[in-house]
């Protein structure tokens, strides 16, 4: 391994960068869905091996910025799939779009890169590399409203055991992990032992945590109806009034034998996916009682849905994508209104700059100004997340505590890639994060059912129409993280961070 790390680090110019470049593309593997994470046990310390040999740090810049080039143009390759679903309109941005959005995303690792050559090498570097990658991972989930998505710890979310410890340190807590253990190989073999000890130890709690007995479910029973809507269709005039009888006639039966397998004194959630219903629900009496007739008695449905904020002349004032629950009698319970907005698709930033929107809607969405509990009927209390709203770790609870999660999401966007599967990846670690159950209801799948400690109870599969059913699990005591965010993978990341520095100055002296 030695000979390896010296020849990447003899690499110096362009060759540097496109060797760079390829070892973040390596690191992709590890990411959902393929999950092969001995890839990161070369991609790491490789960066590492080629900041080390660079002649400053501004050659480490541009190494790092290639690396995390080839790692975000890599892992995000299926935006592509959502310009396809309007070709004629949008063919121009099919080979820039991915490498316009993987570029700036690439400083989050550049920055880190020159900071980290300017400490010694060994362990110093590993820990200021770490540090400061997390440091800028949780910048990259706040700066011009987030992008949070293939976080580095999400490569251990193939399974709940190996992402227990998220319940403790967060998915950022995760990642800083990973990065250490992954780096060891440029160090010597008690530091890899070391690092397989750790990994030990994290498999050892995660065992320990899951051993506990599951308590008995919450008296609700889950109906998930995953339509498979094309995208391409979702929103034409001729497709509206079809699409909306799918979902009605998909739930009729579904629902009325639910409810005869569940035991007595339960109620049925069915639940829709994000906009499964092409009207505007809460503000459509007719399409709500279309709705209400796939209903039974002691059944509820949760859906997503666009509705509007009108004016006494039937002008809209705002528009929001919201989760709506309608019960028989075709009344609206409860709405929650999506806060974190999807730019180019939901709103536009640099209004009137870039004339670039990604669906079919001609006005902005209003995004919501708090996370609310939404409170209705016999329903456990739940916060709703509506499509990437779940990637946002740390930031997706209402001031009281909910006793489940329901993410409803349109991944047609996405097409059948890797990115429906990295949505997942996101979704289950919120529900160890948090100590809550998740339900999930995709367009085109994956629409899923994890417990409060992530793990799997149901899934459907992916690109296909499904009905998914299951009991919903029971929520656990609040988590350490649940108490104290992201302010403790924050600190973590700062002590290594320092700590590096410490160690670098020392071995100066």
């Amino acid at each position: 391994m030695g000979r390896i790390w010296r020849a990447l680090a003899s690499r110096h110019g362009w060759r540097a960068q496109v060797t760079a470049f390829w070892l973040g593309m390596l690191a992709v593997l590890a990411l959902p869905p393929l999950h092969i994470i001995p890839a990161l046990f070369l991609a790491i310390p490789g960066l590492l091996a080629m900041i080390g040999g660079a002649a400053s740090w501004t050659a480490a810049f541009w190494i790092g910025l290639a690396w995390g080039f080839g790692f975000f143009a890599g892992g995000l390759y299926w935006i592509t799939s959502a310009i396809l679903t309007d070709v004629a309109r949008f063919w121009w941005l099919v080979p820039i779009a991915v490498p316009a959005l993987a570029l700036p995303l690439g400083l989050f690792v550049a920055v880190p890169a020159a900071i980290a050559w300017a400490a010694r090498p060994g362990w110093p570097r590993v820990l200021v590399f770490a540090g400061g990658f997390v440091g800028f991972e949780l910048l990259r989930g706040t700066i011009l409203t987030g992008f949070p998505w293939n976080l580095m710890g999400t490569v251990w979310a193939f399974d709940a055991l190996p992402i227990q410890m998220a319940a403790l340190i967060g998915v950022h807590g995760l990642s800083l992990i990973t990065l250490t253990v992954a780096a060891t190989p440029i160090l010597d073999r008690r530091a890899f032992l070391g690092g397989v000890a750790v990994l030990a130890f994290c498999g050892a709690f995660g065992f320990a945590r899951l051993w506990a007995p599951e308590p008995e479910p919450q008296p609700v029973g889950l109906l998930i109806v995953q339509g498979n809507i094309a995208q391409e269709v979702k929103w034409r005039e001729e497709s509206r009034v079809p699409i909306l009888r799918r979902y009605v006639e998909a739930t009729r039966d579904a629902a009325v034998q639910a409810l005869r397998d569940l035991p007595p004194g339960y109620g049925l959630a069915v639940i829709w996916p994000e906009t499964a219903v092409p009207f505007l629900l809460p503000n459509d009496p007719g399409a709500r009682q279309l709705v209400a007739g796939a209903l039974p008695q002691n059944a509820l449905l949760l859906t997503g849905t666009v509705r509007g904020d009108f004016t006494p002349e039937g002008y809209a004032r705002d528009l929001f994508n919201s989760l709506v629950v309608i019960s028989p009698n075709t009344q609206v319970l409860a709405t929650a209104d999506k806060m974190n907005l999807v730019p180019f698709g939901e709103f536009m930033p640099l209004r009137g700059l870039l004339p670039i929107r990604l669906v079919q809607s001609t006005r902005d969405f209003t995004a919501a100004e708090e996370r609310r509990l939404v409170v209705a009927g016999w329903l456990p209390p739940l916060v709703g997340l509506i499509c990437y709203e779940v990637i946002f770790t740390g930031r997706i609870m209402p001031a009281r505590r909910p006793a489940w999660i329901v993410n409803v999401t349109n991944d047609a966007w996405f097409g059948i890639t890797a990115g429906p599967w990295q949505h997942l990846a996101a979704a289950r670690l919120r529900a160890v994060e948090e100590g809550l159950p998740l339900a999930r209801a995709a367009q085109t799948g994956v629409s899923a059912v994890f417990d409060a400690r992530g793990r799997l109870v149901t899934r459907g599969p992916l690109g296909e129409s499904a009905i998914i059913r299951a009991l919903l699990p029971a929520p656990r005591a609040p988590t350490f993280y649940g108490y104290l965010g992201l302010a403790l993978p924050f600190g973590l990341a700062l002590a290594i961070f320092a700590f590096g520095w410490i160690l670098s100055a020392r071995n100066q002296r």
